[in-house]
């Protein structure tokens, strides 16, 4: 099972109680499926979830008879492709006049009337990602989708989703392969959206992994500062070695300058101190940018030679 299948299943099961809640869901499913005109009336999706809440919701609601049918999508994968169907072009625009639509509409919007209460807005919004929404699994992305048939449905939507005053979900818009997708971007708003449709536990998950992954991430981060420092240390001493050996095999330890010259085989007989070890050590001991000046001063002493 997919995360934005969990997501459905957890959708289904948040049966709204009052009428006109019931009325907005079923009318967010309907209004945003395959099909929906006075000949015919038609949702595919690949949730049975969703498709056996589709047909209950428009049964009960509105009285009209509904037939659901499955079929194999992908055989390697198992997956099943259900489709409710409201038959009939009598049953069709039955259902088109309780949602107070017409069969000369031009084009399909949003009838904000079917939202009788406040509380429906949700109701409408989870109707309409159960028809035609998506989620991107948070390991990957964090994307919330409607694919949408038409374009001033889908402005009617991203509009719809704006007006949600509590929350600030900035919509997007685009048309991809002839589609509408309307789309909310980010960790916080996508598990915001979820939760106001009712989807606590997707909701949740999703901040979990955001979570975990930004500390992947700031370890991975600190990892790689260190083993720069590591590496950039090791090269730097490493440096050191090859000029004192270098002074050691021509004019000698001897004939350095008495302040190089025991910081010089200090750091020989330690190569692995650091260079505030190194300072520490000495017989006056030097802060670490005083003990990095020596040290500089020694490998220009062997470049010269």
């Amino acid at each position: 099972m997919s995360f934005s299948s969990d997501t459905k299943i957890e959708l289904c099961k948040e049966i709204p109680q009052g009428s006109c809640c019931r009325k907005a869901e079923c009318y967010g499913l309907l209004l945003f499926a395959r099909a929906f005109s006075a000949h015919v009336i038609t949702l595919t999706t690949e949730s049975g979830a969703a498709a056996h809440l589709a047909a209950q919701l428009t049964a009960e609601t509105i009285g009209v008879i509904v037939d659901i049918s499955a079929s194999m999508l992908r055989r390697k994968e198992r997956k099943n492709s259900f489709t409710v169907t409201v038959n009939g072009s009598e049953q069709c625009s039955a259902v088109l006049a309780f949602f107070g639509h017409n069969q000369k509409e031009i084009n399909l919007r949003i009838n904000h009337s079917n939202m009788e209460e406040d509380c429906c807005a949700s109701a409408f919004l989870r109707g309409a990602f159960l028809s035609c929404g998506t989620v991107t699994d948070p390991n990957k992305d964090y994307r919330l989708e409607f694919t949408v048939p038409f374009m001033n449905l889908a402005r009617d939507l991203s509009a719809f989703i704006s007006g949600i005053y509590e929350l600030d979900l900035q919509p997007g818009l685009l048309n991809r392969k002839g589609s509408f997708v309307v789309y909310v971007k980010g960790g916080e708003r996508v598990a915001d959206l979820l939760t106001y449709m009712g989807a606590g536990n997707a909701a949740m998950a999703l901040m979990q992994t955001k979570m975990l992954k930004e500390v992947r991430n700031n370890v991975n981060r600190k990892t790689n500062f260190e083993t720069a420092n590591i590496d950039k240390t090791a090269s730097a001493a490493a440096a050191q070695i090859i000029a004192i050996e270098k002074i050691i095999k021509t004019t000698g330890l001897d004939a350095l300058p008495e302040e190089l010259r025991e910081i010089a085989d200090l750091r020989y007989r330690n190569p692995e101190m650091s260079l505030r070890e190194l300072g520490g050590a000495l017989s006056e001991p030097l802060s670490r940018s005083g003990a990095n000046h020596r040290l500089q001063r020694i490998v220009d002493i062997a470049r010269s030679l």
